[in-house]
């Protein structure tokens, strides 16, 4: 009898897979000697496809349904086998579910910096972080470059892989944007729509199907965006340029304060303050003459002078590339 009882247990008669709470997004059925009875109940419930699997080539996918496994619901296996029994007997295959449901809030983002070609600042290093969202999608494709002879897989398994191809093709999405950072960075939606078209066909080539992708933020580096937090507050400066650079001298006021030295405490402040003072007045008459008109007198040191110091705004990011390129044409004029 217990003989009998342990024969039975051999001939699969219900196949089915129950998901649990662990993120499972393929799971191989357990049988003994892979042997499945004929006549035997498969069912597949919706967001999920059953894979069979003869000596480690697809054999047939089943969708949600219920079915009753034999020659008519098994074409393409009774086709591979040659069976002339009529499936009389127990049929020998591997037999994979598979999750077809959204794998929802996977978290990506840049580890490190990732360098970008911006139009405004150049070549710049910036860090940008979101969630996607994906889903199985060519399940023979993922069974073949994914899934292979494990037992199970869970979406965690897959974290890395699809993270590495979304910061890959990071630049790929700014450069098809064609905006420079400060727009890209308003346009998030608008972003994140591109990087998800640039992904897709790398991730399809793995069977996965990429639903979502959301940009949190996009983040400069700090001495960059330090540049441009300079650059708005000088916005109320307009094309004043004495403004522009009393605006510089003020940000390099603590710098004096705290290395001035001489007398230290208060006296060493007020030492730092008016060297502050006098040098913003100093590059301000400078520039000015500078940005005068064609008319306004200058000295060959004086126009030498301000060509140094519109290099070192230029340097910092505070003039623009056509600003600096013109103030320098217009000073080296006069030097002829």
């Amino acid at each position: 009898m217990a003989m009998m009882e342990f024969i039975r247990k051999q001939f699969i008669d219900v196949i089915q897979w129950l998901e649990g709470n662990d993120g499972e997004v393929a799971w191989r059925f357990p049988m003994a000697g892979q042997e499945i009875q004929n006549g035997a109940s498969l069912t597949v419930r919706d967001g999920q496809l059953a894979m069979f699997v003869n000596e480690g080539k697809v054999a047939d996918v089943f969708g949600p349904g219920r079915y009753r496994l034999g020659t008519r619901t098994l074409p393409v296996l009774t086709n591979l086998r040659h069976w002339d029994k009529a499936f009389e007997s127990p049929f020998k295959s591997d037999v994979v579910f598979f999750s077809t449901r959204q794998q929802l809030d996977r978290r990506w983002g840049t580890p490190q910096a990732v360098s970008i070609r911006d139009k405004d600042f150049g070549a710049v290093r910036v860090r940008a972080f979101g969630n996607f969202a994906w889903r199985v999608g060519d399940v023979q494709a993922f069974y073949r470059e994914v899934v292979g002879t494990r037992e199970r897989l869970c979406a965690i398994d897959l974290d890395d892989t699809l993270r590495a191809l979304l910061v890959q093709h990071l630049g790929d999405a700014v450069a098809e944007s064609g905006l420079p950072f400060l727009d890209l960075a308003a346009n998030q939606v608008e972003f994140a729509a591109l990087l998800r078209q640039a992904c897709l066909a790398d991730m399809a080539r793995l069977g996965v199907a990429l639903e979502a992708v959301t940009v949190q933020s996009i983040n400069l580096p700090e001495e960059l965006q330090k540049v441009l937090d300079q650059r708005v507050g000088m916005g109320m400066a307009g094309d004043d340029m004495g403004r522009l650079v009393q605006y510089q001298a003020a940000q390099a006021l603590p710098g004096f304060a705290a290395g001035g030295g001489q007398g230290g405490g208060v006296a060493g402040d007020a030492m730092g303050l008016g060297a502050g003072v006098a040098l913003g007045q100093l590059m301000a008459q400078q520039l000015g003459k500078g940005l005068a008109g064609p008319d306004a007198a200058m000295s060959h040191d004086e126009i030498l002078a301000t060509l140094e110091r519109l290099g070192e705004l230029h340097a910092k990011g505070v003039l623009a590339d056509d600003e600096f390129a013109a103030k320098k044409t217009s000073l080296l004029k006069k030097l002829v």
